[in-house]
């Protein structure tokens, strides 16, 4: 049985409320509740938190203030333990966010490392250059979709031999394949 590591719930929901939920989870549960609301008044958000809410997001909200404060309460709440990770020879530390090949270390800027951890954590999957600019840049880069390119070169070029991992899908974009 997979664990639940984080419950967003709204207060306005059909049949049972939001308040109602959140009593009956909070009586054998103790994971982190993010609560959603219409109602951004101080008095709402005070009883949330007197009933165990670990965070309440008024609506409208921004998603990328969403995602924020999901990843900080899931890096509070399920912090990991040094994991580093081998891809054929190409070690990843997740917490030092540092690279490895064959046990030496590659300096890379923070995009570089970005945009290796994405094509890693989708193995076998050919990635869209629009899908890598959308995870890797985020929604908000208005530059031309081509600076993928220049980045994997560059990558590539840090990875030695082991940068032919990195698959150009032609008319598609890039997968990391190792073979």
């Amino acid at each position: 049985m997979e664990q639940i590591n984080l419950i967003l719930l709204d207060v306005m929901m059909p049949k049972l409320d939001g308040w109602s939920v959140l009593r009956q989870i909070r009586q054998t549960s103790k994971v982190p509740i993010i609560m959603l609301t219409a109602r951004g008044e101080e008095q709402d958000e005070l009883f949330g938190f007197e009933l165990g809410v670990d965070e309440y997001i008024s609506k409208p909200f921004s998603p990328k203030i969403l995602v924020a404060r999901v990843e900080a309460i899931l890096k509070r709440t399920n912090p990991k333990e040094n994991k580093e990770i081998d891809y054929g020879g190409i070690e990843i530390d997740e917490s030092g966010r540092t690279v490895k090949v064959d046990g030496k270390p590659v300096e890379m800027s923070l995009r570089e490392y970005e945009l290796l951890k994405y094509l890693v954590d989708n193995i076998n999957i050919a990635l869209s250059r629009d899908k890598i600019l959308n995870n890797v840049w985020n929604y908000d880069y208005y530059g031309d979709s081509r600076t993928i390119d220049s980045h994997i070169k560059k990558i590539r070029h840090k990875l030695g031999k082991k940068g032919k991992y990195i698959k150009t899908m032609r008319g598609i974009g890039y997968k990391f394949e190792i073979k």
